[in-house]
């Protein structure tokens, strides 16, 4: 990992690009479906909406899914790569990535082609990068609010913990005495 690992939940690189591959089919097929599931009722003639809906939505939904699915794997791939070149994971690596998936994907319909969908993945990343760091940063604790937390939670643990003490030692600091359960060995606390 680097020193800005942004997700500790998800899975090493290699296997990253398997899950995230699979991810995006997931995410492809289900949204195709219900787009084209949408796109079919609307295009059935009268009295076949249903079926022409369901038709629509099943033969179209898995090539949108593939679709998705080279998209996320491309990016992954590229994500992995930067990574390990550059010994850490930040945003940096994400729009990097994005842009050369664009720009691959695009690479058959030449390189103007190829340049501007490089630039479109790129710009894309950059605002879902910027828009999870100022998430991040508006949700995460800066260090003086982490100290006081903690502060305040050991302090209440302390309190916790001298009142145990104060009921377990009874006036005079004799002990309580036993009950049946914590005689046989039973004790709850």
């Amino acid at each position: 990992m680097g020193e800005h690992s942004s997700d500790l939940g998800r899975e090493p690189c290699p296997d990253r690009i398997v899950e995230d591959l699979g991810g995006a089919f997931g995410m492809g097929c289900v949204g195709g479906f219900l787009w084209h599931f949408v796109k079919g009722a609307r295009n059935s003639p009268r009295g076949e909406v249903l079926s022409g809906a369901l038709y629509s939505a099943k033969s179209r939904a898995p090539g949108l899914g593939g679709n998705f699915a080279v998209w996320g794997g491309t990016f992954s791939v590229f994500d992995c790569s930067f990574q390990y070149l550059r010994g850490k994971e930040d945003h940096w690596n994400a729009i990097a990535s994005g842009f050369l998936t664009g720009g691959t994907l695009a690479l058959r319909g030449g390189w103007r082609s190829a340049m501007r969908n490089a630039m479109i993945g790129g710009v894309l990343l950059t605002i879902i990068e910027g828009v999870s760091m100022i998430v991040q940063r508006k949700w995460a604790q800066s260090p003086r609010q982490q100290y006081i937390q903690q502060a305040a939670s050991n302090k209440m643990m302390e309190d916790m913990m001298k009142q145990r003490k104060a009921q377990d030692t009874g006036a005079g600091g004799l002990q309580r005495p036993q009950t049946a359960t914590q005689e046989q060995g039973f004790e709850f606390r």
